[in-house]
């Protein structure tokens, strides 16, 4: 079932991949929002934390074991095992258990999803013509987010009590199984390995290097904290999960603009004026009232999509510096580095934030972005700028799933195509 394709590539035979993760998403954004909101509800604060290094640290795990497990079983049957650990987890959380079994259930999920996720880009790369594929994965992009912002929203129209948002979750995520399992695309070959060389990565860009641990932390704190901080200060069901919708828009009306505009500037400067985005957006965060619940969304809005804009950037800006032969291993060692980042720094604030406040999540963005300001600033001093000529196309990417894109490209990553993702 590997080799070339039997069915001619079009942006059509790809839907049943891009409608598959679109589904999966819907079923991810609930229960992002659901356990955070009744967990901290419940006086379970603790957990709601927990929860959120427990989901990345369970991504680190499936962004290191899915190669492995797709080489030894296949795409196809591994995404159905992947889909049912997610129902698993689901199940946990809906049958009423102690609050530990919900961090389990979280860790559960972001080792599945990532897996999930691995194959999703590697099916699409190995369908996907040189043509259209970076129009192709950035409208995966654009749908998975949209997705995750819809279930959000979909959380808001259900009863918080009881156990129906996980069993929707269920059903999702049973549906999602349907249209890559009927798919006649032919099975990719497994992607390359995950091979972290992070000398390799920092003699070829330390701003992307850095950038890309930043935004791991960066993104994994504020997507996961914020329903917890929103709950804490009183928000009802209905505007939490407006919020986390309207945080998902960042994508589009923060990253994008900035991503193009990186294309004809040095993209250090962009990542600057971002960290400066943060900054500004986080400080207001501090300051503005739950009483306006509208000027906080707009804020939220600009906190959680500038995050998403130092990862595409720095991932950008550390390919515009590789080597065609490089582009596996400092795929797959940037990988890593965010699933570190996005594991090591929620589990700080975790600790942290009981003695520090509910606020300690802003307070270290706020920090994070204001070290990788500066060291932003002291590298434009030490290094040229990427001649235009070099730099590759900027493409949409969410950092809050891995971009695995070069490791699952079907030539390796070494076509000028394949350096748009």
């Amino acid at each position: 079932m590997t080799g070339t394709p039997a069915l001619a590539a079009s942006p059509v035979s790809i839907a049943s991949i891009v409608l598959s993760m679109t589904i999966a998403a819907i079923g991810s954004g609930i229960m992002a929002t659901y356990v955070p909101f009744v967990l901290t509800s419940q006086g379970e604060t603790w957990a709601a934390r927990l929860a959120v290094p427990a989901l990345a640290f369970g991504g680190l795990l499936g962004c290191v074991l899915a190669g492995p497990l797709i080489r030894r079983v296949g795409h196809a049957r591994l995404f159905a095992c992947s889909m049912a650990i997610v129902i698993i987890g689901a199940v946990l959380v809906a049958a009423g258990l102690p609050a530990a079994w919900w961090v389990l259930a979280r860790a559960l999920y972001g080792a599945a999803s990532n897996v999930n996720f691995i194959i999703a880009q590697s099916w699409l790369n190995h369908a996907s013509s040189n043509a259209w594929r970076g129009r192709a994965m950035s409208f995966f992009y654009m749908c998975y987010i949209l997705g995750l912002g819809f279930g959000a929203w979909l959380f808001g129209q259900v009863p918080a009590e009881g156990n129906l948002a996980p069993l929707i979750v269920v059903f999702v995520t049973a549906l999602a199984i349907i249209p890559i399992g009927l798919t006649r695309l032919p099975t990719p070959p497994p992607p390359a390995s995950v091979s972290v060389d992070v000398k390799m990565a920092w003699r070829i860009s330390p701003v992307g290097l850095v950038g890309v641990l930043a935004s791991g932390g960066l993104s994994m704190v504020v997507q996961g904290f914020t329903p917890i901080y929103a709950t804490l200060n009183g928000v009802t069901q209905g505007e939490v999960a407006l919020l986390m919708l309207v945080m998902q828009t960042g994508l589009l009306f923060i990253q994008y603009p900035l991503g193009l505009v990186s294309d004809r500037i040095d993209r250090r400067v962009i990542l600057l004026l971002t960290c400066g985005l943060i900054i500004v957006s986080g400080v207001a965060a501090l300051m503005v009232s739950f009483d306006t619940f509208v000027l906080l969304m707009v804020v939220f809005l600009i906190f959680g999509g500038a995050v998403e804009t130092v990862y595409s950037v720095a991932n950008a800006h550390a390919n515009d510096r590789a080597d065609p032969g490089d582009f596996v291993p400092l795929s797959s060692t940037l990988l890593v580095a965010w699933s570190t980042a996005a594991t090591i720094v929620p589990l700080g604030i975790t600790f942290l934030a009981p003695v520090l406040g509910q606020q300690t999540f802003i307070y270290a963005i706020i920090l994070v972005a204001s070290a990788y300001g500066a060291y932003v600033i002291w590298r434009l001093k030490e290094r040229d700028p990427v001649p235009p000529d070099e730099r590759e196309n900027f493409g949409m990417k969410t950092a809050q799933m891995p971009n695995a894109s070069i490791i699952t490209d079907p030539e390796g990553g070494i076509t000028p195509e394949t350096k748009l993702y």
